[in-house]
């Protein structure tokens, strides 16, 4: 006799290999989220090293054009969810640092080395297994120190510009209240139509829709840049963006294949930063949205939201140069409000994982304190110089002489 209870073969949905309609939406999603609300903070990162109107419009599109690739490339050719995005974090300690000694053509060779280090990471694998192995509130607490100071803004420019500072901060807060994703992006908006509307008196209207043409600047590589942007660029890219990317995909039942992803990430960025883009490589808070059930019921189908998501952001590189002219022409302050409140989660997650362990706590804090100071010696930045002391306090707190005992 049947039985009347059907198993899990006959309850479960029928499976589709066909196009998924939810993985296209969530995938513009992806890039319309990735794009608005981080946009700020590669502006400023790419102007605080020293590149013109022209350059940024020109990183801007160059970027989004290989961010799109790599995803399209890696997402179809391993059939998972492989977001692809630009360092955020990377933009915030080119902001912090400021100026470089050869100018935007220095950053632009910083660019071209970590696109070579992060190639060598996919072909050697010891130079992974060195980064990864940096303690990881070392790790965490330079970030947290490169992006507090912007995290400060947003209320310094409550003081400078006390009206527009209030109307972003407000929309944030009540649309975080209700659909958290959209925050930064709503912020991003009502500062972009403040950008538009109210345009400083030096620059008259804003004229328009624009497309954005390459502007090619040639690398020089200067030691200075070398140590003290490329370095901790690379550090960064790899522990709070590669890193993070794979660990996200892994909780999802994802575990693609890492050389080709960084060869892929490494020779695009390679290709690209010529034209002042700075490093692609994997998503983190991005790509939880394909990876997730909402992209697809059926895991296996998740991988085209990353596909679509990489041609959001190949058709969002047209809007580089508007993006460009508009964000410039802002009350730097502003600039600063938004690209602040993009990276306050990431802040927050940053200074968690330097404190949660009591004993790596003060070599910790000595990184955020050194990093977030400004120090700099000989041209080298701050963030080099905090994971220096930092890790020199880690070892100091670690050693043990020959025979002894820990109490």
């Amino acid at each position: 006799m049947p039985s009347s209870t059907l198993s899990p073969q006959q309850t479960r949905p029928p499976r589709s290999s066909g196009l998924s309609l939810s993985a296209v939406a969530t995938g513009f999603l992806v890039a319309l989220v990735g794009y608005a609300s981080s946009v700020a903070v590669v502006i400023q990162g790419l102007a605080g090293v020293g590149a013109d109107t022209a350059q940024i419009a020109s990183g801007l599109a160059a970027l989004g054009v290989s961010m799109g690739l790599a995803a399209i490339l890696l997402a179809s050719w391993q059939r998972k969810p492989i977001s692809i995005a630009w360092t955020t974090p990377g933009m915030a300690l080119l902001a912090a640092t400021g100026p470089v000694a050869g100018g935007f053509p220095a950053a632009v060779g910083a660019f071209l080395t970590v696109a070579v280090l992060v190639m060598v990471t996919g072909l050697w694998t010891p130079l992974g297994r060195w980064i990864a192995a940096i303690p990881k509130p070392l790790a965490n607490a330079m970030l947290a120190g490169i992006l507090l100071k912007l995290c400060l803004a947003p209320f310094a420019a409550m003081a400078q510009a006390p009206g527009l500072g209030l109307l972003v901060l407000v929309t944030w807060a009540v649309v975080g209240r209700f659909a958290r994703l959209y925050a930064v992006p709503a912020a991003v908006a009502v500062a972009l139509a403040a950008m538009a509307l109210n345009p400083p008196d030096t620059g008259g209207a804003f004229s328009g829709f624009a497309l954005p043409s390459l502007s090619l600047v040639t690398p020089v590589f200067t030691w200075e840049a070398l140590v003290g942007v490329a370095l901790p660029l690379f550090v960064v890219t790899m522990a709070s963006q590669n890193i993070p990317g794979l660990t996200v995909l892994a909780t999802f039942g994802y575990t693609p294949r890492v050389p080709p992803v960084f060869l892929v990430t490494g020779a695009l960025s390679a290709l690209t930063a010529p034209f002042g883009a700075p490093t692609i490589n994997l998503a983190a808070i991005t790509a939880a949205l394909c990876a997730g059930p909402d992209a697809d019921p059926q895991p296996e189908r998740r991988w085209q939201a990353a596909v679509v998501g990489g041609i959001g952001y190949i058709l969002l590189a047209g809007l580089a140069a508007v993006t460009a002219t508009l964000v410039l022409r802002s009350p730097p302050i502003l600039i600063e409000a938004v690209a602040g409140l993009a990276l306050i989660g990431a802040f927050g997650g940053a200074l968690l994982g330097a404190v949660q362990v009591e004993e790596e706590r003060v070599p910790a804090l000595m990184t955020l304190l050194v990093t977030a100071s400004g120090l700099s010696f000989w041209g080298v930045g701050s963030a080099f110089w905090g994971l220096l002391f930092g890790g020199a306090m880690h070892a100091l707190h670690h050693w043990r002489p020959a025979g002894s005992k820990a109490v």
